[in-house]
């Protein structure tokens, strides 16, 4: 996720059916935060047409100087390919629920959360039965900033991008991704990783939640008060990711709680036997606990 960006509140027109076309290329982005700023810098920068909304109309204003065409509003949302809804999880779906109509037949609405199971569960029904096409998608990339000023055009660049398609045959699903992979060439992604929505919150829950709670609570302990002059690389990169958007990760905690809480218990499993070797001044077991470690990491970077 990363994903920084800020909680929006959708629209409450009630829209009505969209049979229009698309503007080829045309790109919709929902929320101007880190994410959101990113692609829309990304597309403009690649010669894209780019409108976008954001709760804060001052950051809308920030992009049109140099970044976008204009906003994302409900005359704009039927000319666009690519709708890229880029806010917390429940403004995604909302925001889909309230613009389900007015969304070009043939056009291509993505996310970029974090967690995909709540997303997609949602986002899958309410396309359904529509000409467009909801595919869930989350980049691997961002930072531990927050909010369109730390945007920038090469955030995507070489980053692995998950994708999580609908339910659809085999002939549907490729034209989908090659269209989506195509509209998205702007952002110099480096591979596209297949998924269900499960599997991706299960390996999210460790490759990315339990990194920023180990963190988060690593940093809590007395000593980091004090740690000027006695860190190096070891506490920067433990600590980098302890920085964050509190609110909207707890929305992401808790809507992978059960993968997220799992992983937690397996780590404090783990910790506790490291602790109890180290209590119990074990030597032959804390060095066997050492080398099982090392051998588990270059296990799986050979994988």
């Amino acid at each position: 996720m990363s994903g920084e960006d800020e909680k929006n509140s959708s629209s409450t027109q009630t829209p009505t059916a969209n049979t229009s076309t698309y503007v080829p290329g045309r790109v919709g982005i929902v929320g101007l935060g880190l994410m959101g700023g990113s692609f829309a810098k990304a597309f403009a920068k690649g010669g894209r047409e780019v409108y976008a909304w954001n709760r804060t109309h001052a950051t809308v204003e920030l992009a049109m100087v140099e970044t976008i065409q204009g906003e994302l509003t409900p005359d704009v949302v039927p000319t666009c390919e690519l709708i890229i809804l880029c806010g917390y999880p429940e403004v995604c779906v909302q925001w889909l629920e309230d613009m389900q109509d007015l969304i070009s037949p043939r056009a291509i609405a993505i996310d970029t959360a974090g967690i995909k199971r709540s997303i997609c569960d949602k986002c899958f029904a309410i396309a359904a039965d529509k000409p467009w096409t909801f595919v869930g998608c989350h980049p691997m990339a961002g930072t531990q900033y927050s909010g369109f000023g730390h945007a920038r055009a090469n955030m995507f660049h070489n980053a692995p991008m998950v994708v999580v398609p609908p339910p659809m045959d085999d002939f549907a699903r490729l034209e989908v991704l090659e269209r989506l992979k195509n509209l998205l060439a702007p952002c110099e992604f480096g591979s596209f990783t297949l998924a269900t929505a499960d599997f991706h919150d299960r390996q999210i829950a460790y490759t990315s939640q339990l990194a920023h709670v180990v963190s988060n609570a690593y940093v809590k302990s007395p000593a980091a008060q004090a740690h000027k002059g006695f860190s190096a690389g070891s506490y920067k990169d433990l600590t980098r990711v302890a920085r964050l958007n509190a609110p909207m990760w707890t929305e992401l905690f808790l809507d992978n709680a059960d993968y997220l809480s799992a992983e937690i218990g397996t780590l404090v499993t783990n910790l506790l036997a490291y602790k109890q070797a180290i209590d119990e001044r074990d030597s032959a077991q804390l060095c066997t606990l050492l080398e099982e470690g090392d051998r588990l990491k270059k296990e799986a970077e050979r994988r």
